[in-house]
């Protein structure tokens, strides 16, 4: 087959160095720089790290849909297919149908369940125990096209987004190898996707990377590896951002929310509404992530103190 892959992310990235071992994609297309940190120094997507040498054309372009490159290209040398993958840019036609077999996706997530931007974040901050990847077509209406293909996979208590993110990426690359195969053989059957139970999965905001101590141990446990590695849970020491990477449950505790009311191998534990959490990883605002025990050494705080 003949294959182009539009992308950007983390997830697009994973997804193209396990397709690229089997596949060759003549174009790729990514998402132009963004200026990211304090100097506003040009950052590359994900994506395009990966796929900028060696991989034939790469394409940069804000707006796909309008992109001459693209719209230009003769009838004839259209692909069979469209693979796109956490791209952050709405397909429209002539591109959706100017593929043999249209324009075909991988979301790490058992559709029509967390549609949207964030389905691996979403599913961890909801405590789920299983999710899933889905191959399927694209249509106009944002992740509601027939599903081509499906798998479930299991979440462990510890998983976090970047560990769940790499498992996913795997199994996702491993299934569209499968629908590609039925596609050539003309094996595969479409199922349309039950809209009365879609669920979506909206980008994260800031004020809910905000630890709220008044929660569970197991809420605020399932927050802090959701939002590892990007953007990341956070809370407050002496005024100043305190990112939580790691952090396991502690049950049996009893303090007030956000008050460290034990140290545990050096490191603090924190009460929540019911239970406690012992911070493992933390970051400092200006700082580089460390172990807490070293940060608790340096952060002149004591038991009975507060965070947040």
């Amino acid at each position: 087959m003949r294959l182009w892959f539009m992308g950007s992310g983390r997830f697009a990235a994973r997804c193209f160095l396990e397709l690229s071992a089997s596949l060759h994609f003549e174009v790729v297309v990514v998402p132009p720089p963004k200026p990211a940190g304090r100097g506003l120094k040009e950052s590359l997507s994900s994506l395009e790290e990966v796929a900028k040498v060696g991989y034939g054309p790469l394409i940069r372009t804000r707006d796909v849909n309008r992109e001459p490159t693209l719209l230009d290209t003769p009838r004839k040398e259209w692909p069979d297919v469209i693979i796109v993958v956490d791209f952050g840019q709405k397909i429209k036609e002539p591109i959706l149908s100017a593929p043999t077999f249209g324009c075909i996706n991988i979301h790490p997530s058992l559709l029509p369940a967390y549609r949207g931007a964030a389905p691996i974040q979403r599913a961890l901050m909801d405590g789920k125990e299983e999710t899933g990847v889905t191959v399927f077509r694209l249509v106009d209406a944002m992740d509601a096209g027939p599903i081509l293909a499906q798998r479930r996979y299991p979440i462990s208590p510890d998983a976090t987004a970047g560990q769940l993110c790499e498992a996913l990426a795997r199994e996702g690359s491993h299934l569209l190898l499968e629908v590609l195969e039925g596609l050539s053989k003309g094996s595969i059957r479409e199922e349309p996707q039950d809209e009365s139970e879609a669920t979506y999965a909206p980008k994260i905001t800031k004020d809910e990377a905000l630890i709220r101590w008044d929660e569970s141990s197991k809420r605020v446990h399932d927050l802090v590896r959701a939002l590892n590695p990007a953007p990341g849970a956070f809370t407050f020491a002496h005024g100043k951002i305190l990112k939580i990477w790691r952090a396991s449950i502690a049950d049996g505790i009893c303090g007030k929310p956000g008050e460290i009311v034990e140290i545990e191998g050096g490191r603090p534990v924190v009460a929540c509404g019911k239970g406690g959490v012992v911070l493992l990883e933390v970051q400092q605002e200006g700082k580089e992530p460390r172990d807490a025990a070293a940060w608790w050494r340096g952060a002149r705080l004591k038991k009975g103190d507060a965070l947040g």
